[in-house]
Parts: C-alpha cells; structure tokens; sequence
C-alpha cells in the first residue's frame, strides 16, 4: 500500500475526499490531514509519504510553497494539486517545482481515481527499476573492484598525473578529494602446506576479507581495494590534524577483524606515512611495501611501521657468527618468502635477512653455511613445484656459489639472484596453473551459463577452488570479471533468440539465464541500448 497525506484549508472538501475516496481499492493507506502547509509539514516529515495531495491557496503556507520544501526533501514523492484557480501561472509554477498532476476543482471521484491509479503505477515502475538498479550494482560490485585495482596500480606505479588521476577516478565514481593522504597495506596469507594450497581457503578468510571491506565502506575517509589474492589495501584522506586518529581507527579495526580467524592464516599490516599530494602517492606506496617486506622476519609482529621495523631490525648486533640468533636464518624465512613473497620486494627481503649479522658474514665459515641454507631451500621449493635444478639454477651457479664463499659482498649478489629466478619459475607456474583452473572454469561456464543459479562461487566450487583465487585468475587472464563474462554470453545468445526465432522475449529471458523478465529486459537495455523488442526491430544503438 502507497502512503497518501492531504492538505486541503476547506473543511468540507478535505471531509469529502477522506471519506469518498475507497484508498485501499486504489492501492493506498490514507495517513493523515492538515488545514495548511505550515501544520500539514511536521506530518509529512515523519511519515513520508509516497503520495501529497494539496490545494493550492492556503493560509499560513500554501500548496506551492508546501510543494517545494517536500519536493527537496522527498525526491520521489508525487504531489498532486487541487486547485480552484483556472489559471496558467499556477500551472506553470506547479510544473517548476516538480507537480505530478494538476487538478482543478470541484474534483470528481473519477478524475481523482485516474489520477491515483495512474501514479500507483508510475511509482511500481520506478520502484522495479530502483531494485533492479540495485540487484545490476550489486552484481557489478566485482567489476568495481577489479576497475579499483587498476585504477590503483596506475597510481602507485607512477604511471598517472594528477589530472589522470582525477579523470579516471571520476570514470569509477570515486572521491579522491582530500589534503592529506596515507596507505595502510594487509597481507592475508592462508597457512598452507603445500604450494597447490594456494587454490583453496578456508570460509575464515572469506569471513576476514568481507568483514573487511564491509567496515570500511561505511566511511567515506577510507577507499579500499583488492591488490592482489592475498593482499589488500585502504587509501586513507582526510584532514592533517585528524590522520593520526584516522590511522590508528583502520589499524586496530583490521586488528579486530583478524585475530578471531587467527587459527586459519597470518596476517600482518604495513602502514605508511601520510603525504599531503596525490602526485607522492607512489613514494608512499614504496615505502610502505618496503615496510610490508620485513613481515617475514618478524611474524609474530602485526601491525609493521618504519619504527617498529628499526626497533626490531636494528642492523648490526652481532660481533661473530658464534652470537648469531639461529632464528634469524632459520630455513622457514627463505619458504615463506619464496611462497609469498614478490618481486620487487627482493632486494628488501635479502637485506632484512642480512640485517644483524654484517659482522658475522665476515666468517667464510658462515658464510658458507648461509649459502647452504639458501641454496638448498631454494631448491628444496622448487623441487616441491615440480621443477628440478637442472632446469632451475643457473648454468654459472657453481662459479657464483665459489665466489660467494670467498667474497662476502658476492653473497647479497648471488642471493638476488637466485631468489629472482626462483620466483620467475614459481609465477611462470603459478600461471600455468592459473591458466589450467580457468581453462576449467571456462568449459563449465559455456556448459552451464543459462542456469539462473549460475556464480562465481558455484563454478569455484564446481572446479575445486577458492572463490576469491578463480575471481583473481579470471579477472587477470580475461581483463575482464566473471559477471561481466557470463552477461555478455546471456546477452549474445539472446540477441540470436530475438533476432533468428519468434519467441517472446519472456521465453528468451529463461532460456538464457534470467528467471524474471522484467530484469532481463533492464540487463539487456543497460549492456545493449536499446530494449529486446527496439533490438528485434532492428534498432540497435
């Protein structure tokens, strides 16, 4: 039932229309009366109605006026004026203020119920199309945030001015407005034990990510994006004076997100410096993932700052290799790094490893032991991924191991070097492998797109992993989302149906997926331009 107020000053015809009126028969509730604009306001604020019925003359406020503040202050209600004035003026100023209908009186129950049933189903209309606009949005939210992701790895990469950061930003709907500027990075990383593990997480980080980006959408201060499968950024703006504040919110919030699904990963947070332009927003980035590096030698720390990672790293405290902390080269640094880590955090990765045994490494006898340590669990991983030595070591690695053994500077070099091919051959393999499960992916969804029950979640499942690794997958290799995808193969087969057969298009929208017609006909308005039945009669736009 639609909500109708009137405010009407004569008494006999406010009595007359309340009374004659069957509003239920017509599809509404009647809420309430009011003599006058200024006494009939308080009532439309509270209730909110779909549908205000007025005269035009009033004491006090009349309907014009009245008209005009609930017109601002309700955009999408109807108001429907009575008047007894056959004028023009008041018809064109009714117009201006946004009148639905302009009645003249004495008003008859008939043109009152034309009226009536006419905005009931112009207010149906609007309300379809909002909840269908929202159920697009909401199946388009993975579109955002792998169109977020691109938009960020622009920025941080340099690759953008600032007037190409704000035409673009502007393309995705996103306020960057703000003078003052930080990052704050979050690694998720699912405890595995086995490479292939990375194709499968359990429901608690699932739990973690949406909780994540659940809290922070509800501030505008936070913009947040997915940078990768396992990690996840907030851009945090604001006011100078309220970035601290603004900085320790994120912070303990993610904290509080996180450890109740400790038992299933680790996690760790870097957080940055704030700048003041949107043009350092890649200095900011850099920082903050050299930052992100170090959470390999101090897993048990969480929340990482440059001050934190001085106070822990403090460089050189070590005299020999007889007062070196064994913690600091144990092998499982090397495998969570050649696990997780990326490329450009290499050289900060090797000389966080080296931090604290400078003096030390001037024993070739430890020397020697930390390029056993590296080699063979380099090659311990590798093998664990299906690619052997031969394959992976350079063909001049046993001249590089030598002159590391003698020279202590050769062995920074070489463990460069060997950590960058390592992580070549394991990406080379993980998108291999990448290219496999969407291979699978793309087989199920040929056979199975015009299932309503069709997700992203449903092939995942169907082909054996996590949701969140086949959306990175498949985002990566199409350059496009999975919805979108499965859209455009609904559409593209119904434009054939409309196009090569005589079925209407309410048969065409199940065959092709769409168990509602009403919403296939709105997809395929917002993809294609035109309506099923314009595209039938060769209108395409």
């Amino acid at each position: 039932m639609l909500k109708v107020i009137l405010v009407e000053d004569e008494a006999i015809v406010r009595e007359g229309l309340k009374n004659n009126i069957p509003w239920q028969e017509y599809g509404y509730r009647f809420m309430g009366e009011a003599s006058d604009g200024e006494m009939a306001l308080p009532m439309i604020r509270k209730i909110r109605p779909d549908v205000l019925i007025t005269d035009i003359k009033m004491p006090f406020m009349d309907g014009l006026a009245l008209s005009r503040i609930v017109s601002q202050e309700i955009p999408d209600i109807k108001i429907i004026i009575i008047s007894g004035y056959d004028e023009f003026e008041y018809a064109q100023q009714a117009i201006r203020v946004g009148v639905e209908q302009y009645l003249l009186k004495p008003v008859t129950r008939g043109a009152l119920r034309k009226v009536l049933l006419e905005i009931r189903e112009k207010i149906e209309t609007e309300q379809e199309q909002k909840s269908y606009l929202e159920m697009f949005q909401n199946e388009m939210k993975e579109y955002e945030n792998y169109s977020r992701r691109s938009f960020f790895e622009k920025i941080f990469g340099g690759v953008f001015t600032v007037q190409q950061i704000y035409e673009e930003a502007a393309k995705i709907s996103l306020d960057l407005d703000g003078p003052c500027y930080n990052l704050v990075l979050l690694s998720l990383q699912v405890r595995r034990k086995n490479p292939e593990d990375i194709m499968k997480e359990p429901e608690g980080v699932d739990r973690v990510r949406e909780a994540f980006f659940r809290y922070f959408m509800r501030f505008p201060e936070y913009l947040t994006f997915q940078w990768n499968i396992s990690l996840y950024g907030v851009l945090i703006k604001g006011e100078e004076n309220r970035m601290e504040g603004l900085k320790e919110q994120c912070v303990n919030n993610i904290e509080k997100i996180c450890s109740e699904e400790e038992f299933f990963m680790e996690w760790h947070v870097a957080v940055g410096e704030p700048v003041e332009r949107l043009s350092l927003l890649s200095e900011c980035y850099t920082k903050v993932n050299h930052i992100l590096a170090h959470r390999f030698f101090i897993p048990q720390c969480h929340i990482l700052t440059e001050k934190v990672v001085e106070e822990l790293l403090p460089g050189k405290d070590t005299k020999s290799f007889e007062f070196v902390d064994s913690a600091k080269v144990n092998p499982e640094i090397i495998q969570g790094f050649l696990r997780e880590g990326k490329h450009e955090e290499i050289n900060d990765f090797v000389s966080g490893y080296f931090a604290g045994v400078q003096d030390a490494l001037q024993s070739r006898l430890f020397r020697d032991y930390l390029l056993l340590n590296v080699r063979f669990t380099t090659i311990n991983y590798m093998e664990m991924l299906g690619i052997n030595q031969q394959d992976f070591l350079a063909t001049d690695d046993y001249d590089k191991v030598r002159e590391a053994s003698v020279n202590s500077r050769s062995i920074y070099d070489y463990m460069i070097g060997l950590l960058e091919r390592a992580l070549t051959f394991r990406d080379k393999e993980n998108e291999n492998q990448g290219k496999r499960i969407l291979k699978k992916g793309l087989k199920y969804i040929e056979e199975n797109f015009v299932e309503e029950s069709l997700s992203l979640n449903s092939v995942a499942g169907a082909i054996g992993v996590s949701g969140n690794y086949f959306s990175s997958v498949f985002s990566q290799e199409m350059k496009m989302t999975f919805i979108e995808y499965v859209t455009k193969k609904r559409i593209d087969k119904a434009k054939k149906l409309l196009r090569q057969t005589e079925k209407h298009s309410g048969e065409i929208a199940v065959e092709v997926g769409y168990k509602d017609p009403h919403y296939f006909s709105f997809v395929f308005k917002k993809t294609v331009g035109c309506t099923p039945r314009e595209y039938r009669n060769g209108k395409e736009k």
